[in-house]
């Protein structure tokens, strides 16, 4: 049997199908584990990790046979691709499979910030909406004009549910799409002309605080800033203190730079929705993403193929 080094968790069903092929090794159980791929790093052919966990640069050179790095997630910037596929080793990640459940989240998003959920939730259990009257009147979140910064396979989905919205579709990417909606080279420019920025780009160096202090202020203190790509694409600093002074109206979160560290300051405004990186984490989804980690290892162990290499990796 070939052997796996596993980084971060696995779901009993994965584990089930994983240790009929591979013998598994937990990097977690080891108490030093740069020490431990030292002595055992060169048995390992495969790894599974995750989006967050990646695989460090240095666990990869301590692996000289490895031949596939199968990741958890769409997202994969933890992972060095450059320094993998110098090496001649692939790696896959696990897209399509959450486009839909993402796409929600970030409708949920937009939708909690324009209707005031956090609020009025607040209204009714604390007795107000009894004693005080009713609450203050939120914004309609039809007719909106949203920019999608990264129109992908997910910016697509969020554009197709915001269909019934009667939105206005901006988006901004690397290149220019045969899409039916207005393409912005300037992110700045985009982010004037919209009510509601949605980041649903991939992370990385090329996209680390996109949305910088100048996208921010020109979104404005009437537009919504939605992250549900990374928190290393919006300037966290910048945005908190836009949201401190009004320089920017709301926004809603999943991601944050230094997750599951937020800062306190952004805790403590009121004028954003704030969740726990869980864009996909429905049990259907993540399930088929499950599924998907593993099939691409079971296929490159039985004939040495895998069905979704990430990008930098598909010609290989």
């Amino acid at each position: 049997m070939a052997d796996l080094l596993l980084i971060g968790g696995a779901t009993p069903q994965m584990l089930e199908r994983l240790e009929a092929t591979f013998t598994i090794h937990r990097l977690a159980d080891a108490e030093d584990p740069a020490a431990w791929l030292v002595e055992h790093g060169a048995k390992i052919h495969y790894v599974a990790t995750n989006g967050h966990d990646g695989v460090k640069p240095d666990y990869i050179k301590a692996m000289p046979n490895l031949k596939l790095i199968s990741c958890y997630g769409v997202g994969y910037d933890a992972i060095d691709t450059r320094l993998a596929r110098a090496g001649g080793i692939m790696v896959t990640h696990t897209p399509n499979v959450l486009n839909a459940e993402v796409a929600s989240t970030a409708l949920m998003l937009m939708l909690a910030c324009y209707r005031n959920l956090l609020a009025d939730d607040a209204h009714v259990r604390s007795g107000d909406w009894e004693t005080n009257g009713n609450a203050p009147l939120s914004r309609s979140a039809d007719n909106q004009v949203v920019g999608i910064v990264g129109l992908g396979r997910i910016g697509q989905a969020i554009a197709d549910k915001l269909a019934p919205f009667n939105a206005t579709i901006l988006y901004h990417s690397r290149s220019q799409k045969m899409v039916p909606y207005q393409y912005y080279g300037s992110l700045v420019d985009m982010a004037q002309a919209a009510d509601v920025l949605i980041c649903i780009t991939p992370g990385g160096e090329e996209t680390n605080k996109l949305v910088n202090f100048e996208v921010i202020n020109a979104l404005g203190p009437k537009g919504t800033l939605i992250n549900v790509s990374r928190g290393s694409v919006v300037d966290e600093t910048a945005m908190i203190a836009a949201l401190q002074d009004g320089r920017l109206g709301w926004a809603g979160l999943d991601v944050f730079e230094q997750e599951p560290k937020v800062p306190e300051a952004l805790r403590a405004l009121s004028n954003v929705v704030l969740l726990p990186h869980v864009g996909s984490a429905s049990h259907e989804t993540r399930a088929a993403m499950g599924d998907l980690t593993v099939d691409n290892l079971l296929q490159h162990s039985n004939i040495g193929t895998v069905i979704s290499p990430v990008p930098e990796c598909e010609d290989m």
